[in-house]
């Protein structure tokens, strides 16, 4: 895990090189450094920012384009810095026309990200799996795209190109961007919330030879599909998105149920860390040696 004294870890090179292996890169979703921290001790070679939960965890509101780019780009510059893995991360819309697009992967490049998700919905955005979404004309998402691959200053950094069209216009729409985000520089693609398991195998065959990603939603519009048949299919990156979000809050309702019940935690406190085990996760014993090292002398 990052330390306070290590140096910056490159997880740029090693996503692209994740990425060229035969196996799906899993990346499940985090929403603060604590549970980028979790994902990485799991032993994840990756971790997704996911704005759901960081809507969630920063508002207490749903994904509805009400977070700011600068409130996204501060937590994934946090995170980014928690772990030593590559973090992947979601910049909605981009924030506005092409313009803003740059000065987002510029900030989101400098905030330590190794990929940057860009989706093509109209602002003020939906989360994917939710009704009512609408999405920007071809010709503009192609430009933000263009844009965004123009504002990286590290060729590492990886566009991943989202399009939210097979819920608007129908599966053959979706594709058809997909390919249009191609040409235009994506290094990945990403057709959200295809509906059936034919739906996914359609999206896989008919972008074959493209880096794909397949957005594992739990308990989303996409049927749940195992790990090994989307490895024969070809994607590339498997997102987990909102799993350890929807863990941490049954776990906390369960918790304070507990004593509103008993009037104390006591009967919940054998299924929790200990306040040891806790702190020595998050690094205590290493800060207190530091502390000790520079101490006034």
């Amino acid at each position: 895990m990052s330390d306070f004294l290590g140096s910056p870890t490159p997880t740029r090179p090693r996503l692209r090189q994740l990425l060229d292996s035969a196996a799906p890169v899993l990346a499940p979703g985090a929403y603060d450094s604590l549970s980028a921290r979790l994902v990485e001790a799991a032993g994840f070679d990756a971790a997704y920012m996911t704005g759901f939960g960081t809507s969630a965890s920063l508002l207490g509101r749903p994904d509805v384009g009400l977070l700011t780019a600068t409130e996204m780009t501060d937590n994934a510059r946090r995170m980014a810095a928690a772990v030593d893995v590559p973090l992947i991360a979601d910049a909605d819309t981009g924030y506005g026309n092409p313009l803003n697009v740059i000065r987002t992967v510029r900030d989101y490049e400098r905030a330590g990200v190794a990929a940057i998700q860009l989706e093509d919905q109209v602002a003020p955005k939906r989360c994917g799996h939710m009704e009512g979404k609408a999405v920007v004309p071809v010709t503009d998402m192609v430009a933000k795209l263009e844009a965004a691959v123009a504002a990286r200053t590290d060729p590492d950094l990886l566009i991943i190109a989202r399009t939210d069209a097979a819920a608007v216009n129908g599966l053959d729409a979706a594709i058809d961007r997909a390919l249009h985000y191609a040409d235009a520089g994506a290094d990945l693609l990403f057709v959200e919330a295809p509906a059936s398991i034919d739906e996914v195998r359609a999206v896989a065959t008919r972008l074959k030879g493209h880096r794909l990603v397949f957005n594992w939603v739990e308990g989303g519009r996409t049927p749940p599909v195992p790990l090994d048949v989307l490895g024969e299919l070809g994607f590339a990156l498997v997102l987990f998105p909102i799993g350890a979000l929807l863990a941490a809050t049954r776990s906390i309702q369960d918790f304070l149920a507990t004593i509103v019940r008993d009037g104390t935690p006591a009967a919940a406190l054998s299924r929790l860390p200990s306040f040891d085990e806790f702190t020595g996760f998050i690094g205590l014993s290493e800060v207190n040696e530091l502390g000790s090292r520079f101490a006034d002398r």
